[in-house]
């Protein structure tokens, strides 16, 4: 098992330099840089702008040099624990960074754990009342989870918050907490929020996971060794909780990088719709200005929450499964 952990974590290390790499062409790719959309904002303003002066700044930030150069002056400044500057916000990137870097991590693992702790009960659920009421309207909402766009539930909730409640569900706090040093008060304040995103981004994933829950488990449950447990009189929830749904884990925990990886894709678009003070509006901003070295790093921050994800799949794969921690089942 050792082994297999030092393996891993290896990978997860080859897998993060190159996504540096990868993540660097593609922010460059774009025509222009961030001089010409300086110019261009400047331009609109009514502000005129030589062209002597625009060389002049690509030369103060480095973007006359190749792109190996650039490349490499980030990632050797990074390994020094400089992530850059951010010339949009005219501030160090680590500092930007950490003013949401808190809220978004609080998101990202509420979601990540509403979607496993909804999507095992109902699936477990689902598969010993099988076709029963409950059941069939959890194939409904789930079906209608799958179906519709997180910015579309999130328009929605927010419309029938508005319209039903009179509350605005936009944001992650009310108006006289958001600058308010911390307090039990700020943190009930934060959790009378939290819900709306997480159920947002995670819907999906859950309406997923239900599925493969219910599935997988009634493949366990039809099969001999169940069967012959009980008629040994093994009690049912004993039964049912020591074999088959441990059993029936297997896909769910192997599949936490990629639903990890889905909230963070969704939640850009889904933070601008509800206006929420994560990573994700700073993400998009970033890209639209060219601001690469704040871009690189909120990249490069994405890709490792995955990465920690997959990671974390692989230990509970582990636990869970005894034939990887002996080194069978193709691991050796």
């Amino acid at each position: 098992m050792l082994e297999l952990f030092v393996r891993r974590l290896g990978t997860a290390c080859v897998t993060m330099f190159l996504l540096s790499i990868v993540a660097f062409i593609l922010i460059q790719l774009p025509p222009g840089d961030f001089v010409d959309t300086y110019a261009g904002k400047k331009t609109q303003g009514g502000v005129i702008i030589t062209q002597d002066e625009l060389d002049t700044m690509r030369s103060r930030l480095g973007l006359d040099r190749p792109l190996y150069q650039q490349y490499g002056k980030w990632v050797g400044n990074l390994f020094k624990g400089d992530m850059g500057f951010s010339w949009e916000y005219h501030r160090p990137v680590k500092d930007v960074i950490a003013e949401r870097l808190t809220m978004t991590l609080i998101l990202a693992f509420s979601t990540l754990i509403f979607t496993y702790v909804v999507a095992i009960i109902i699936g477990i659920y689902s598969a010993v009342r099988q076709y029963s009421i409950g059941d069939n309207l959890a194939t409904v909402i789930g079906y209608l989870g799958l179906a519709t766009p997180g910015f579309l539930f999130a328009l929605i909730l927010m419309f029938l918050g508005q319209k039903w409640f009179g509350i605005s569900v936009g944001g992650l706090f009310s108006p006289e907490f958001e600058d308010a040093a911390w307090s039990f008060a700020k943190l009930m304040d934060l959790f009378s929020h939290l819900w709306v995103p997480v159920v947002v981004l995670g819907m999906a994933g859950t309406a997923f996971q239900i599925r493969t829950m219910r599935a997988t488990l009634l493949d366990e449950l039809n099969k001999m060794y169940v069967t012959s447990a009980r008629a040994g009189g093994i009690p049912e929830f004993k039964l049912l909780m020591r074999y088959p749904v441990r059993m029936a884990l297997n896909p769910i925990a192997s599949t936490l990088g990629w639903e990890l990886s889905k909230i963070i894709s969704g939640a850009p678009i889904i933070g601008i719709v509800l206006s929420l003070p994560t990573l994700g509006p700073l993400y998009v901003n970033s890209l639209l200005s060219q601001d690469i070295y704040l871009a690189g790093a909120l990249i490069l921050i994405f890709c490792s929450l995955v990465i920690v994800g997959t990671f974390i799949s692989d230990i509970l794969l582990m636990v869970l499964d005894p034939r990887l921690r002996l080194g069978k089942a193709g691991v050796k």
